[in-house]
């Protein structure tokens, strides 16, 4: 009898052993999944951001090509103008002095 006890004993000193190593090995694997998830949200981060960046630059790019193009031709319209004032402004004068004499 005392040996079927001792044996018992034995087997469960083995079994909780088996699972103190089974926490401890937990515990170490949690701590490398953290330990990987923390650098991959890092990294994850670090290149979000850098893609942000260069969109932001791409858009500021963009945006000032187009503002200096709408600004070159709005100074070319406004050039254009001033040129058919100046050659036709007598002309424009004679024909708002024919409309408002014809009323």
């Amino acid at each position: 009898m005392d040996s079927i006890v001792n044996k018992l004993t034995e087997i469960e000193d083995a079994a909780s052993a088996i699972v103190r190593h089974a926490e401890e090995q937990k515990e170490v694997l949690n701590r490398e999944y953290e330990e990987k998830r923390r650098v991959f949200d890092q990294e994850l981060e670090t290149s979000t951001q850098k893609r942000l960046d260069d969109i932001q630059r791409g858009l500021d790019i963009r945006i000032s090509s187009l503002l200096s193009d709408q600004s070159d031709s709005g100074a070319e319209t406004l050039w254009a103008l001033r040129k058919d004032y100046e050659e036709k402004h007598t002309e424009y004068a004679h024909e708002i002095l024919k409309r408002i004499t014809e009323v």
